[in-house]
């Protein structure tokens, strides 16, 4: 008989967490690497309670640490789970009801940015002898039915332990998904509050260490030729960097693949860093937010070779970015369901440094001809002129967002993080900011959730404060953002986690406001103003008395206010230089004026706008949104 131990249900999963190892070629690291949890009926007996005693008997097995906020917990873990390249991340235990469904939006994010989460929310009673709980929800149609159940269609893996003896075969599993580069994303295992403090007997061998090897499968030889013979014929081909690339390691295996072939490069937001941004190849962003560089040679390539990328409505500009009535795409991408989209005819299914590799060597003696690679020098030339045309200084008091961004660009290090993930800064972003290294930019921008900078910033710098890399994390964040999530601030305090905040406030929603303008609804609700009974809206001149800068001053930051004036991106960037040499986490405060817009990229997203309006700017808005949909492609294969 199996030598076993005696132990609780939420004993036995922490143990367990604590000796699963992650293992990609000569690195090894732990794959959850600590536990994030906000405690109430539903876990402080169970998990709470294995947490306390391994704190005591083995604090190192299971590091845990407050969270000030459910959702940011998960923030947090993709944040660490990017810094590591997919290799580690966080587990965030929560309570029943209110707790649990709060981890829902950073399950969705988790998995629309194929980013490793362990979510392990609460549940009532299986017995349901305590029935209903506080917090339970009940619908007498199915009075099984849990509020955990909405983890299933924003999880890659969810189940939910309904007995002791469940836990085994649902924890490996759970690590199976989060560990498998084509299936990774939030991970759920619901666990009832009276199941976690349950007594089971668990086999030893459940308990110990367990390596899980990160797969890297190679192109299949037959796809792979067919790819390479459309390269070879391709007269204008362009390569889409994804996200994959870095999470493969791929980045220099890239490099070398188009210094050779001379292949030109456009980048989505996950895949920024793929190439430093001054590299003779590097066009920068592609699609809707993109440079007019990367688009003016997609809507001529020939040949799209997308490699990591999941070719999100943005990448794409909705369908729009090429025009080219032969384009043909390459998709080279480790889950079939991104290497098949869009209806390619050439899916190659494979990691991408291995898929690079491969390229590489069936593309030697291959190269653009010289009058692609001179129009590919003179689009990028000319780019990079509108962006320091952009970045200078205006000497107005109150800067606008692209020069701010240009302030805070030149006061970083080469390898400084730049995190960001919604509202306008994410678009100026991806057209503007200059990556200069593989992990230097993480703006989330698959499921663009407003709130998740702070936390998923100091996720990134506790990922890298882990393997043991010293440098900054810089969290750009509009005050619509701010309002959003700030209060994990206080965790970054609490633990001496030091990230430096960049506020730009510009009283309103920006990006939505600029939006709004273009669908014709005027900016309708965007303003932060008092509302004005008369109008009935929220459109006066009365901006709001809110302090963000005492917010932040209150949670025990180092707060530095930027004045308006001629000076303001001289005090920034002086401002920037204090928060570097501080080894304390410093909150930057600056007004801006937010119809300010970066320099155009000729990229379109699609909104829809109303067909039918009394209101003249709707209309004229219509006939605009027409004209641009004809463009589109039914499918880019």
């Amino acid at each position: 008989m199996a030598a076993t131990k005696r132990m609780t249900v939420s004993q036995a999963l922490v143990e367990f967490l604590g000796h699963q190892w992650t293992v990609d070629g000569d690195i090894r690291e732990r794959t959850v690497a600590g536990m994030f949890g906000i405690f109430g009926h539903g876990n402080v007996a169970g998990i709470g309670q294995a947490l306390k005693q391994y704190n005591v008997e083995q604090p190192d097995l299971m590091p845990y640490h407050q969270a000030r906020n459910e959702q940011a917990m998960v923030h947090q873990s993709v944040g660490y789970a990017r810094m590591h390249r997919r290799r580690g991340t966080y587990a965030s235990a929560a309570s029943v009801g209110p707790g649990a469904t709060n981890l829902i939006t950073g399950a969705a994010l988790a998995t629309t940015n194929r980013l490793p989460a362990l979510l392990l929310p609460s549940d009532t009673f299986a017995t349901r002898v305590a029935d209903p709980v506080l917090q339970q929800l009940e619908q007498p149609w199915d009075t099984g039915l849990t509020v955990n159940d909405a983890f299933r269609p924003v999880s890659k893996f969810f189940d939910r332990v309904q007995r002791p003896e469940q836990l085994f075969s649902i924890a490996l599993s759970a690590i199976r998904v989060l560990t498998d580069p084509a299936e990774t994303g939030a991970v759920t295992i619901a666990v009832p509050e009276d199941v976690q403090a349950e007594t089971l007997e668990v086999p030893l061998e459940f308990l110990q260490d367990r390596e899980w090897h990160i797969r890297r499968p190679l192109p299949e030889r037959a796809a792979l030729a067919r790819a390479v013979e459309v390269i070879r014929n391709a007269k204008n081909p362009l390569i889409i960097a994804g996200g994959g690339v870095l999470y493969s390691d791929a980045e220099t295996q890239l490099q070398a693949l188009v210094e050779q072939t001379g292949i030109p490069v456009g980048t989505s937001q996950a895949g920024g860093g793929v190439l430093a941004w001054d590299h003779p190849q590097n066009l920068g962003g592609i699609g809707a937010t993109g440079t007019l560089a990367a688009n003016r040679i997609a809507a001529d390539a020939d040949v799209i070779i997308g490699i990591g990328t999941r070719y999100s409505d943005f990448t794409t500009s909705s369908r729009t970015a090429f025009q080219n009535p032969d384009v043909t795409f390459i998709n080279i991408n480790v889950a079939s369901f991104d290497a098949y989209k869009h209806g390619s005819q050439l899916p190659v299914i494979a990691d991408a440094r291995e898929a690079i590799v491969e390229l590489s060597a069936a593309l030697q003696g291959h190269r653009i001809d010289a009058d692609y690679a001179a129009r590919i020098a003179r689009e990028k030339a000319e780019w990079d002129a509108l962006v320091d045309e952009a970045f200078a200084p205006s000497g107005l008091d109150l800067p606008g967002q692209p020069e701010i961004i240009g302030a805070v660009q030149s006061s970083t290090s080469k390898k400084d993080v730049i995190v960001q993930a919604a509202g306008s800064l994410p678009g100026d972003l991806h057209k503007l900011w200059r990556v200069r290294d593989a992990l230097g930019y993480h703006v989330e921008y698959a499921f663009s959730c407003m709130g998740y900078e702070i936390a998923g910033g100091i996720g990134a710098k506790r990922g890298l404060d882990a393997a043991g890399d010293d440098r900054d994390v810089v969290i750009m964040v509009g005050d619509g953002s701010y309002l959003m999530l700030n209060t994990e601030l206080v965790t970054a305090v609490a633990e001496g986690i030091k990230v430096i905040v960049v506020l730009i406030q510009n009283h309103g929603y920006a990006s939505i406001g600029h939006l709004s303008e273009t669908v014709g609804s005027q900016r309708f609700g965007t303003w932060y103003r008092e509302y004005d009974p008369a109008a009935r809206n929220f459109q006066g001149e009365e901006i709001l008395p809110v302090d963000l800068a005492m917010n932040a001053r209150s949670y025990g930051l180092d707060v530095i206010e930027v004045e308006p004036s001629e000076n303001a991106i001289n005090d920034l960037k002086a401002a920037m230089a204090t928060a570097k040499a501080s080894p304390r986490s410093t909150f930057i405060h600056i007004n801006s004026d937010p119809l300010i817009y970066a320099p155009d990229g000729a990229g379109w997203w699609d909104v829809p706008v109303a067909e039918t309006s009394t209101l003249e700017s709707t209309t004229t808005a219509y006939a605009e949104y027409t004209e641009q949909q004809s463009l589109q492609r039914p499918l880019l294969g």
